[in-house]
């Protein structure tokens, strides 16, 4: 089995690059011995914070994640990357057994595998996700959108909008942009908005949501008090109509 895992490990010659996310250390040293003998270029990170600074610096072909981690979840650094537009394949090492957080890991990333693990299992499923990401490729969420004569780039941040605007949206505009246009025409809570696109760490009250899309009107509605894309539903969250 060793020499099917380095070879998925260096398709076309070159190492595919795992980045490993775990605090605890000595489980941490252990894989990361692993990924290497299996052929892998594994990069490491022990806290939240900075995994998301690894894998906004750099591509990975794959990313092993513990969820429970010092400081930002495994699953809300999931959820950041996915608003920031990168679908590097994600599996997500968990304790948690309860039903409701092996639905969001898989909602989340692309694979899960509970504590404690047989390391043969998870190398096999580790070559899987890398080699199912080669395969298909990167699933990336389009840079640039379209919709009511307004047009949004992702990845500048600009955006032209009605009456002749053109400006550049700070992150945080972008993200929650991004978010509801991904579920178009979709009820997003406010409390997966406040989750994916403020994190765990922050606590803003939901006016300042509300300032968002008001926001959101001025820049893209033909008329803010008649809005067609935004939409306030009422106890319960915003819909994105395009």
């Amino acid at each position: 089995m060793v020499w099917r895992a380095i070879f998925a490990a260096r398709m076309n010659g070159e190492p595919k690059r795992l980045l490993l996310v775990e605090d605890e250390e000595t489980l941490r040293s252990t894989l990361r011995l692993n990924f290497e003998l299996d052929g892998y270029d594994v990069t490491t990170a022990v806290r939240g914070s900075e995994a998301l600074e690894r894998i906004r610096g750099a591509r990975f072909d794959g990313i092993v994640m513990d969820v429970m981690l010092p400081d930002v979840d495994g699953f809300t650094i999931c959820e950041t990357m996915r608003l920031e537009g990168n679908s590097t394949p994600v599996l997500f090492l968990t304790a948690r057994t309860l039903p409701q957080d092996r639905i969001r890991a898989l909602r989340s990333g692309d694979d899960h595998l509970g504590k404690p693990f047989e390391l043969e299992e998870l190398r096999l499923r580790v070559q899987k996700l890398v080699s199912r990401g080669a395969e298909h490729g990167a699933v990336v969420s389009p840079s640039k959108r379209s919709f009511g004569g307004n047009s949004v780039d992702f990845d500048s941040y600009e955006v032209s909008g009605q009456r002749g605007l053109h400006k550049s949206l700070t992150q945080r505009e972008i993200h929650l942009l991004r978010l509801l246009m991904d579920h178009a025409n979709e009820v997003v809570s406010r409390e997966e908005i406040l989750q994916k696109v403020w994190g765990y760490n922050v606590f803003p009250t939901t006016r300042t949501i509300d300032n968002f899309i008001v926001a959101f009107r001025k820049y893209f509605e033909p008329d803010p008090r008649a809005p067609r894309h935004f939409h306030s539903i009422r106890g319960v969250g915003y819909k994105f109509t395009p």
